[in-house]
């Protein structure tokens, strides 16, 4: 019923009198227009008040938390003075008006400018997608609970008390109707911080910065006493709030709804099909594995792995022996019959070595380190080695200075073999 000027796209505005402005929203959809804005920038030299005119009488209407929350503050909140201000209108969003009060015969002047690509729409829409896709993940994340509590301690003050507080409320109704009322609180600051957050900012810049890290120090405290997430049931209600939180961000950050209910049907669908496809997949690598021929593929043993293998296999081998002696169809009295010590068989099996320790060191004085048969092996690959160099031959000497020789280096070769 007012008899307002309807705004467009690139006016410059000069009045000096008492006067309302309208943007009518463009209802034809185009998806060049997903992240764009309008910035609408009124600015005088003197002082004028900025109110907002809403169509709705009251918040009995609204459709959403949202739309009544911004019903409220545009109820509550006292209309602003200032020499200068800024509205941002999303392309696809509701019809904007608004009445400038210059408070002297002084001209000001609206200008109404297009942003085709608005930064904070943009990371909201990039933030909400990454949020979802990757909310399984973080939700197992200590650094990440310890963040978020930091966030919502910050954001939503009386939430995150209440949750805090959770375990001194008996019942469970009375907890919800008191988390429902915190949420219609916290919504109600964050709309109205969110409107006025140039001028608290350049007003009172120190009490939002004491308050921050006031509240941020206090959350990071409460979430560290308390211990990250250690149940599935906690982790998976923490993991549906974080993608809850991603539908939010990924709906404010594009102007047309119609794009924001395709993407997160989408990211629905995907995630909903990652477990068929997980499947397809994994059944496919075996059908592939079982198909595929496979290729011998040798490997040769190093020294140290020929004598470990076959330690483990001598005494494996033994202990089979052994238990196959034990075993009652064993015809013991017929092997007995046949053997020449009867008496070391029988302790064999009962579990004595197989090898006597005369055995040994007789096997050690004839092939150990420094016995007669390394020796001569050692001589002999020494001697014939000296006989295939010809500047040895032009330089031999008598025999007890070969001798001599032998001597002097059968030591570092029996060394180098050790």
């Amino acid at each position: 019923g007012r008899n307002c000027s309807f705004l467009q796209e690139m006016d410059v505005i000069q009045k000096q009198d008492e006067n309302c402005y309208c943007y009518v929203q463009n209802r034809t959809i185009h998806l060049q227009y997903v992240w764009s804005t309008l910035q609408v920038k009124v600015n005088s030299r003197e002082m004028f008040r900025f109110e907002p005119i809403s169509e709705k009488s009251n918040c009995r209407n609204s459709e959403t938390v949202f739309e009544f929350a911004a019903c409220a503050v545009q109820i509550l909140r006292k209309p602003e003075a200032s020499t200068e201000t800024f509205i941002s209108i999303k392309q696809y969003g509701e019809d904007i008006c608004f009445k400038i009060q210059p408070f002297k015969t002084e001209p000001y002047t609206v200008s109404v400018k297009r942003e085709m690509l608005d930064g904070k729409l943009l990371f909201l829409f990039v933030a909400g997608v990454f949020l979802f896709h990757f909310a399984n993940s973080l939700s197992r994340s200590t650094k990440f609970f310890y963040l978020s509590g930091i966030i919502l301690g910050v954001l939503a003050l009386l939430v995150f008390v209440l949750l805090t507080l959770k375990r001194f409320i008996p019942r469970h109704s009375t907890f919800w109707i008191l988390m429902s009322g915190c949420w219609m609180s916290s919504l109600y600051f964050l709309y109205y911080f969110k409107e006025n957050m140039q001028w608290l900012w350049s007003e009172h810049r120190n009490y939002l910065l004491g308050y921050f890290l006031a509240v941020g120090i206090t959350s990071f405290a409460t979430c560290y006493q308390h211990g990250p997430l250690t149940t599935e049931l906690s982790i998976t209600l923490f993991t549906w709030t974080l993608q809850l939180t991603a539908f939010v961000l990924i709906y404010c950050g594009v102007t047309i709804p119609q794009v924001a209910y395709a993407v997160i049907a989408v990211s629905l669908c995907s995630k909903g099909l990652c477990y068929p496809l997980g499947a397809a997949c994994h059944v496919g690598r075996k059908m592939k594995n079982h198909f595929k021929s496979k290729k011998l593929v040798f490997k040769c043993l190093t020294e140290e792995e020929y004598r470990e293998q076959g330690e483990t296999e001598t005494i494996r081998a033994l202990e089979e022996l052994r238990s196959f002696c034990r075993n009652p169809d064993f015809p013991s009295w017929l092997a007995v019959s046949k053997l020449q010590s009867p008496h070391r068989f029988a302790g064999f099996v009962l579990g004595s070595p197989h090898v006597s320790s005369a055995e040994t060191k007789a096997h050690d004085e004839e092939y150990g380190i420094g016995s007669f048969f390394l020796e001569e092996q050692l001589f002999e690959t020494r001697a014939e080695s000296e006989q295939g160099d010809p500047a040895n031959s032009i330089h031999g000497g008598d025999e007890e200075d070969e001798d001599e020789m032998h001597k002097q280096i059968s030591f570092p070769y029996a060394t180098e073999l050790l």
